[in-house]
Parts: structure tokens; sequence; C-alpha cells
């Protein structure tokens, strides 16, 4: 039997981290969290995840530099991303053009609909 896949779930509310994670672990999921993108560049570095759930607005490393040092990286940018935020959907043009960055490759706006974000994840993974 293969192994679960494991998302790496990034935000600054734990409510959201808690959420997401009882969410796809009782999907069959592993999941590690991460208060902000210092935090989960130090678990990506260690173990890289098979997808990542990234807030945008975090104190500390934002989810846009955060987005920007992983999808410049040649060993991570393949992980695919779902932007997990209350930021309205014009988001994903905002990151693209002004970072010259590929759009993620998913996108939830908060409140977070269960089952597009679950659609998404084995999708993805």
């Amino acid at each position: 039997m293969a192994s679960p896949k494991k998302i790496l779930i990034v935000d600054d509310e734990q409510d959201i981290r808690t959420y997401l994670s009882t969410l796809f672990e009782d999907q069959g999921f592993k999941t590690v969290q991460a208060r902000d993108g210092d935090e989960a560049m130090k678990i990506i570095q260690a173990e890289p995840p098979d997808l990542i759930t990234l807030d945008v607005s975090m104190p500390e490393k934002s989810g846009v530099k955060f987005f920007r040092e992983i999808k410049t990286n040649e060993q991570l940018k393949k992980i695919p991303i779902i932007i997990v935020t209350g930021v309205s959907e014009d988001f994903k043009g905002f990151i693209s053009s002004r970072h010259q960055m590929p759009p993620p490759e998913g996108f939830v706006a908060k409140p977070i609909s269960a089952e597009e974000i679950l659609d998404l994840a084995r999708k993805l993974t």
C-alpha cells in the first residue's frame, strides 16, 4: 500500500491549520503545519511535502515571498501550491504579473469550502 500523501499547511491562524489538518487527515492524507514562511521552509528542506496550502497574509515571511521562493527553487518548484486566502480571486493574476511567477496550482477563498479544497488536493497529489 502506498504511503499517504503529505500536505504542508502554512497559515498564521491556528484555527485554520487545525481545520485543514483535520479535514485532510480524515481523508487519509498526512499533514504538517507551519505558522509562517520561515517555519515552512525549514520543514520543506527537511522533508518535502506532496502539496502545500498557503495563506497569503502572514507575519514574518508573507505567503507571496514564500511562494516566490518555492517557485524559483529548482528542487522545490514542482511542489503544487494551493493558495488559501481571504484576498479576492484577483490574487492569482496579481501574483503572476507582479512577480513574473507561474500562477498557483490552486486557489481557495476563505471561508474555505471543504469539498473544493479536498477536490484540489486529490487532483494535485
